[in-house]
């Protein structure tokens, strides 16, 4: 695992601390490995949603679609 140093004010390292405290993190480098998860998974789903938003339309999303999606997975889970 490599390090990386970080220089915070003292209102966002206090900010930091508090929420180690709070949420229960070991370290204030666990709580920011998970901000910057989120923050890539968010960006992630961005890009996907921007995709998605970008072709088009395969089927209809309609009651019938998610009738036929239940019984797939009715299906699945019942083998």
């Amino acid at each position: 695992m490599s390090t990386m140093n970080i220089s915070l004010p003292d209102s966002l390292k206090s900010f930091v601390d508090e929420q180690v405290i709070q949420r229960g993190y070991g370290t204030s480098s666990e709580y920011v490995r998970e901000l910057i998860r989120k923050d890539a998974d968010r960006q992630q789903l961005r890009g996907l949603l921007l995709d998605g938003t970008a072709s088009s339309p395969a089927t209809a999303v309609d009651a019938g679609y998610f009738a036929a999606l239940r019984d797939r997975i009715r299906q699945r889970t019942d083998k």
